[in-house]
């Protein structure tokens, strides 16, 4: 089964909330299907955001799922959609890369950021989301903080990051399912020399 195939079987069997059928049907309008998930770091090939997506929601459902307290819905919304603003956010190009081993310059394929709508990170997919979704507090929270110390705002000396950790456990659970899949899960995902 494809990464694009499994993430429909999770989101049609996962999320039924209002507004999730027209939400599916703009991603399936975008690159979110083939878009890489970084420039050269993580899952930096064609389908590697809706691959690292599929493995974020994995990892946060064998990690960190407590039956009677977590909701399904809320953990395949976060897991699934919480990089929706990398959707229509790369473009393919090239740079020419040294071969080291025939020492001769060859063109190669690389992704580069060109983001038509520079709103951040967390932020700009909880407002993507929201266009279509209504968002528990708890889902907006976790998704708008997902990428915990490396966010901008936490760089430049925020302290919301901790206080969002502090009251919304689902905050923590996808920002830790999150590093899990980029630094663990996905090594040698990337088909973009750095």
């Amino acid at each position: 089964m494809s990464y694009q195939d499994e993430f429909l079987e999770i989101y049609r069997s996962k999320i039924s909330r209002e507004g999730s059928v027209p939400l599916l049907e703009w991603l399936q309008k975008t690159d979110f299907f083939t878009a890489p998930a970084s420039s050269k770091y993580h899952c930096a090939c064609r389908g590697g955001l809706v691959q690292h997506s599929v493995s974020v929601y994995h990892t946060m459902m064998e990690k960190h799922f407590e039956q009677g307290k977590d909701s399904e819905e809320s953990f395949a919304i976060c897991a699934l959609l919480h990089d929706v603003c990398k959707a229509q956010f790369y473009k393919e190009g090239f740079r020419n890369v040294k071969n080291d081993e025939t020492g001769q310059w060859e063109k190669k394929s690389v992704y580069f950021v060109e983001d038509s709508f520079p709103y951040g990170h967390g932020e700009k997919s909880v407002f993507l989301i929201e266009r279509f979704l209504r968002l528990k507090t708890s889902e907006a929270v976790a998704i708008r903080w997902h990428m915990g110390g490396f966010d901008d705002a936490a760089r430049g000396g925020s302290f919301a990051v901790s206080q969002a950790y502090e009251r919304y456990p689902l905050a923590v659970k996808l920002h830790l399912a999150d590093l899990e899949s980029t630094y663990l899960r996905e090594q040698g995902t990337s088909a973009v020399r750095r």
